[in-house]
């Protein structure tokens, strides 16, 4: 595993997609009609959040009886994984369709596999992460972090519309309190269920509207920044390695997917 890995590019009709895996796995572009959709700069594209998603409580998580403890690289907390920091290997590129991995290693203390593929069409694209373990079960979450550009050079902010069956109730620590509220108003930076799936749709006025779908039921919303918003479908809550464990077992992998569609307007 090398920075060389290049990047991949697929293009369909007049949506283009890049994918960078020497960083991360990340979308580091996606245009519709030559308009960029995603931030660029520092924090930009879409990054995956795995093996888990958002803060882990002081970094530190439980597998039965044994705790492990992870880096806190969001003092006090750990938070979204390990796989934006690593550099994936490329299994297949095809026109319309890629696949990347990374095999689990320090500082997560489980062996494993990842793996995250992209299809894209000329109306959508499809993500979806694949979590293997090469050993003993383990509690795992997956997830897309998406910079979503507020504004797409026409001066007029993105809408963003969705209807959820609960808010988690965040605490000072930006961690779920464990209690369930009705959805309050933004900005947001809070985690919502969607038992019936994620669904998400972001109009910008005049130009485009992206609806982001999952089976998953649970995704978080940020629109605190200037520049950019977040909708971020995962497969359990912020610390829900500790709350709301989903394990990888020998038998069944933790399997997770995203489609984002979208039409003119």
């Amino acid at each position: 595993m090398s920075s060389s890995e290049k990047d991949v590019r697929l293009s369909v009709g007049d949506a283009e997609l890049t994918v960078n895996p020497a960083n991360g796995c990340r979308i580091s572009s996606l245009r519709i009609g030559g308009t960029e959709l995603l931030r660029q700069g520092e924090r930009y594209g879409c990054f995956p959040m795995v093996p888990w998603c958002g803060r882990t409580e002081n970094g530190r998580f439980h597998n039965g009886d044994v705790s492990h403890r992870l880096p806190l690289n969001s003092p006090p907390h750990a938070i979204h994984g390990t796989g934006r920091d690593t550099a994936w290997r490329t299994a297949r590129v095809g026109e319309r369709q890629a696949a990347f991995y990374y095999d689990l290693a320090d500082p997560w203390p489980y062996p494993g596999r990842v793996t995250q593929t992209f299809e894209l069409s000329e109306d959508s694209l499809t993500l979806a992460f694949g979590i293997e373990t090469y050993g003993d079960s383990f509690p795992a979450q997956a997830g897309w972090h998406p910079w979503f550009l507020r504004d797409l050079g026409c001066g007029k902010n993105v809408k963003i519309a969705f209807d959820a069956a609960w808010q988690e109730e965040r605490g000072e620590n930006h961690l779920p309190t464990g209690r369930r509220v009705p959805p309050l108003p933004g900005p947001w930076d809070d985690c919502f269920g969607m038992p019936d799936g994620v669904d998400v749709t972001l109009t910008w006025p005049q130009q485009l509207e992206l609806t982001v779908k999952s089976r998953a039921e649970w995704v978080v919303i940020y629109d605190e920044q200037a520049e950019a918003v977040c909708v971020e479908p995962q497969s359990g809550p912020p610390n829900g390695l500790n709350t709301a464990p989903r394990y990888v077992t020998p038998i069944e992998p933790l399997e997770i997917a995203t489609t984002w569609s979208w039409r003119r307007l």
